[in-house]
């Protein structure tokens, strides 16, 4: 079968490899869309980095090769000894954490703080191929009024489900999105199914603003042409924000979060940063505001589902190319990265 494989930063290849074979407890799938994620940005940039450096406790995977991807739709194929839970023909979306089920974290349910979490599409192989071996555990059904494209978003939205309840949003809340890329455009639109007052969105890229904008925004300002604290205090009868969502993982997104916000806000910090981050202390102190952090997701799959299957989440304005599976160097990864004005969500067809 064809696939998308990971060797090192900045070499992944188009090759030819066994079709895998499902083993006890394991599904055979046929992918049918799979989405380009900043994380795959991050490993053709600079990785090895969620990808293990050394053997992964759980899956046994070191470094290249391996394939990418783990935002994807997917059809059964068939199922291995002792999985019984589906059909072939069963469309599926699937949950990428790789945990051991037996740990502390894990006996809690708090899945993504597994003591040897890994993730498919990282630690063992995922969805930029034209067949994939899952755990069964991992998978959930789509139903009909889900396509095949939005299914692919099944897995950031749940991140976005998640980073809406670590942030503890109340009703009638003003929130404010920095960044209004694929994570933060779905976070403004979970704010708004979760009944906040207010949603704002805070992105430099015009293009970004306006789908934002379209999609249900409030207000959104661009942080180039004016203060956003000011702009929202201006708005808010100077209270400024209650929440706000850093999307983006950066010391002015960061700065922007904490001018956004007013008195015992929380700030849920949702994007990575691969820098350390310098805060305002006696600010943050004085004001009693809290940092919290969203890291994927832990049961937030059945919800996410809802939200797409009854179309309060739009995610197809979201998808700015479609492309097929031999071009995910040069029509996906490198336009995400050097067109990030053009582009947000690129999907992929195997």
């Amino acid at each position: 079968m064809k696939a998308a494989v990971w060797h090192k930063k900045g070499d992944i290849r188009i090759e030819n490899v066994p079709e895998p074979v499902p083993g006890p407890g394991q599904v055979l799938v046929k992918i049918k869309a799979c989405g380009i994620c900043g994380s795959d940005l991050h490993e053709y940039n600079h990785g090895p980095f969620i990808i293990p450096a050394r053997p992964h406790p759980l899956t046994g995977r070191q470094g290249g090769p391996v394939i990418l991807g783990h935002e994807f739709s997917a059809e059964v194929v068939r199922s291995g000894p002792d999985a019984v839970r589906f059909q072939p023909g069963d469309r599926v979306t699937m949950n990428a954490l790789i945990t051991c089920g037996v740990c502390h974290y894990c006996r809690t349910g708090a899945y993504n703080m597994c003591l040897k979490l890994g993730s498919t599409g990282f630690a063992a192989d995922g969805g930029f191929a034209e067949y994939a071996v899952l755990r069964e555990y991992a998978l959930y059904p789509l139903p009909d009024s889900v396509t095949d494209d939005m299914g692919s978003f099944v897995e950031p939205l749940a991140v976005a489900v998640r980073a809406v309840k670590r942030s503890r949003m109340q009703i009638g809340d003003t929130a404010v999105v920095i960044g209004a890329g694929p994570i933060g455009l779905l976070v403004m639109q979970v704010c708004r199914v979760a009944g906040a007052g207010r949603v704002i969105v805070v992105e430099p890229m015009k293009a970004r603003r306006d789908l934002a904008s379209r999609l249900g925004a409030g207000y959104v300002f661009n942080p180039l042409e004016q203060d956003p604290g000011k702009a929202i205090a201006g708005i808010t009868g100077g209270l400024r924000a209650d929440v706000a969502f850093d999307c983006v993982g950066s010391q002015p997104a960061f700065d922007t979060a904490v001018k956004s916000t007013g008195r015992r806000a929380c700030i849920c910090i949702v994007g990575l940063s691969l820098n350390p981050i310098q805060v305002p202390f006696m600010q943050l102190w004085g004001h009693e505001k809290e940092i919290t952090f969203s890291s994927g997701y832990e049961n937030e799959f059945p919800a996410a589902i809802d939200l797409l299957a009854d179309d309060r989440v739009d995610v197809n304005p979201l998808i700015s190319a479609r492309i097929q599976l031999d071009d995910l160097v040069e029509k996906g990864i490198k336009p995400l990265m050097e067109s990030a004005d053009r582009y947000v969500k690129i999907v992929v067809y195997p």
